[in-house]
């Protein structure tokens, strides 16, 4: 069922919304969180229609934000707001409320959203194309629990990991994450069984592929040693190998499809690592609400390093350990070494502090000598005048 509502209200739009429940014989409201999709009308189709097969899983309400701000000073100065309402069909067990900006009112979305929010229900904000570059910060995404990005629809995708990490605020989390899950997954079961020590990795992907950076950014973050990124021809991520005492461990996906995981000692599996859809990524964002503190640690590792190639290095280098703190101690003790003139000047200065200092030494001790013998010879005298003195009057 689908209601057109043309120059609107927030009020108008939550009346229909009842009516439209109650024609379709659902009174009832069992959606468990609003989904506000930030788009616009070229893109809107796609990020409905995947944002719909996530609500089977997932019942709740869509707002689809599409802003038309105007391309004349005379358009954007009109506010007006048209809406269309969806019930049943092909929206899914939920709701789908289409909203038109126009104008001004295109600078104000959070003030037509809130009202339609459902009451004590998480929100989530997906930006499919062109994300604010501070999610938290915008006036929808402080309306939210999570926020959803997409670095992969960026021009570059690189440079926006690295805005994405410093801007991170818990509830972040972005798509080229989210696609990356079955390749976690895969890895951490295959090192939980018995292996030696990892010494490298490498990741192979598409150039300019944000997934391929973050999962370098993850191993390196969680084994701590040096991580290649090197560029295939694709689809997407395609190998991820990882060097041990014992062998390779490697998962090749070279179709796209099916990947195929070889471990030293082990004979060789197939895996399942078929590329997903973008409604099953959104459904998978949707199971969790609470802040992706993996992802938050994985963004923010070694940032500056990112699409350089190599991640890691400086923590590879500090695992070194002792031999890496005798070879700075060395550099320490061999950095006060003087020339041989500098010693020879050194050591004549000793020499002539050490003659005066003992000729002061010795001068100290000849009048010290002196007035002992001074006060000596004045105290004797004294002492037989007085024995005179005595000497005479018993006398007397």
């Amino acid at each position: 069922m689908n209601i057109d509502l043309t120059d609107t209200t927030s009020s108008r739009i939550n009346s229909a919304l009842v009516q439209a429940r109650r024609a379709a014989g659902i009174p009832a409201v069992g959606m468990v969180l609003t989904l506000v999709i930030v788009t616009d009308e070229g893109n809107h189709y796609d990020a409905l229609k995947a944002a719909s097969e996530a609500s089977k899983e997932h019942p709740s309400r869509i707002l689809v934000v599409i802003k038309r701000p105007g391309r004349s000073p005379r358009d954007r100065r009109v506010a007006r707001l048209d809406a269309e309402v969806r019930i049943a069909g092909d929206v899914g067990t939920g709701e789908t409320v289409l909203l038109r900006l126009y104008g001004e009112l295109a600078g104000h979305a959070e003030s037509v959203v809130l009202p339609l929010l459902l009451p004590d229900a998480p929100v989530v904000v997906w930006w499919p194309e062109d994300a604010p570059e501070h999610p938290s910060e915008d006036l929808l995404g402080q309306l939210a629990t999570r926020r959803i990005t997409d670095a992969q629809a960026t021009e570059d995708p690189v440079d926006t990991l690295g805005l994405r990490a410093r801007t991170y605020t818990p509830g972040d989390t972005d798509l080229a994450w989210t696609r990356i899950t079955p390749w976690r997954s895969v890895l951490a079961a295959a090192l939980d069984q018995k292996h030696s020590a990892i010494t490298s990795a490498v990741v192979e992907g598409e150039a300019y592929n944000p997934s391929s950076e973050l999962l370098a950014l993850w191993l390196a973050e969680r084994l701590r040693v040096p991580v290649q990124r090197q560029v295939s021809d694709g689809p997407g991520l395609t190998a991820v190998r990882l060097e041990t005492a014992d062998g390779e461990i490697c998962l090749d996906r070279a179709n796209g499809s099916l990947a195929e995981l070889a471990m030293p000692g082990q004979p060789d599996r197939h895996v399942a690592l078929q590329r997903r859809e973008k409604s099953e990524l959104i459904a998978e964002e949707l199971r969790r609400l609470d802040p992706d503190e993996t992802y938050a640690s994985a963004v923010r590792y070694g940032v500056s390093r990112l699409g350089k190639g190599v991640l890691g290095a400086e923590r590879a280098t500090a695992r070194a350990g002792s031999g890496g703190d005798n070879r700075s101690g060395g550099a320490r003790k061999a950095a006060p070494s003087k020339a041989p003139a500098d010693k020879s000047a050194d050591k004549t200065a000793e020499k002539s502090a050490d003659k005066s200092g003992e000729k002061s030494d010795s001068g100290d001790n000849t009048g010290a000598k002196a007035a002992r013998k001074a006060a000596d010879k004045t105290g004797d005298k004294a002492a037989g005048k007085a024995e005179d003195r005595t000497v005479g009057k018993a006398a007397s």
